[in-house]
C-alpha cells in the first residue's frame, strides 16, 4: 500500500497525485464565490448598512451585544462596510488565486470576527457557521493556490526571468 504522495512540478503521476494537486480547488472556488456573494449581498441591501431597522447591521449588533466576545461597536454601519468590502476583496483574490495566502488570511480574520460577534452565543458551538468558515480558510492560508491561479502564473514568470526553480 502506498502512503506517500509525490507531486512533481511537471504534473504527471497517477490519479492520487492529481487528486492531491487539485484537492484545494473546490474549497477555493466555494469560499471565493461565497465571499463575493456575501459582500455584494451586503452592499446592495439597502436595509443592511443602516444603524437601525429590520435587517440592519445596527440591529444585528445590538442583538448580539450582550452575548458576543468583543465589546459593543460604536459604528455598526462602518463595521458593516468593512466586512462587506473585505468579503468582496477576499472572495475575488481567492477565486482568481491572486495573493491567495493573504486573501485567505483576510477571510479567516473576517470569519473570526463574525464568530466572536454574531455566532459567539451559538449553543452548541457548532451551530455557528462562522467557526466552520474560519477552519475552512486555514488550508488556503497554509498552501495558497498552487494551481489554476494568478499566483501560479506569476511564480512561473518569475522562475523564467531568474532562470531558477525556486
Amino acid at each position: 500500500m502506498r502512503t506517500d504522495v509525490h507531486i512533481s512540478p511537471e504534473g504527471g503521476g497517477d490519479w492520487r497525485d492529481n487528486a492531491a494537486r487539485y484537492a484545494l480547488l473546490p474549497l477555493r472556488i466555494f469560499l471565493g464565490v461565497t465571499f463575493i456573494y456575501a459582500g455584494l449581498d451586503k452592499l446592495t441591501d439597502s436595509a443592511f448598512m443602516k444603524d437601525a431597522g429590520a435587517g440592519s447591521i445596527g440591529d444585528m449588533m445590538r442583538t448580539v451585544r450582550d452575548s458576543s466576545a468583543v465589546p459593543a461597536l460604536k459604528n455598526p454601519a462602518g463595521f458593516g462596510y468593512a466586512i462587506a468590502l473585505g468579503e468582496l476583496a477576499v472572495g475575488i483574490g481567492t477565486l482568481l488565486g491572486l495573493l491567495t495566502r493573504l486573501a485567505a488570511l483576510g477571510g479567516a480574520l473576517i470569519s473570526l470576527s463574525l464568530w466572536l460577534t454574531v455566532s459567539w452565543a451559538s449553543d452548541p458551538y457548532y451551530y455557528g457557521n462562522d467557526l466552520a468558515y474560519l477552519m475552512a480558510w486555514l488550508p488556503l492560508v497554509l498552501a495558497g493556490a498552487p494551481l489554476l491561479s494568478l499566483d501560479a502564473v506569476l511564480r512561473t514568470r518569475r522562475r523564467r526571468r531568474t532562470g531558477g526553480y525556486r
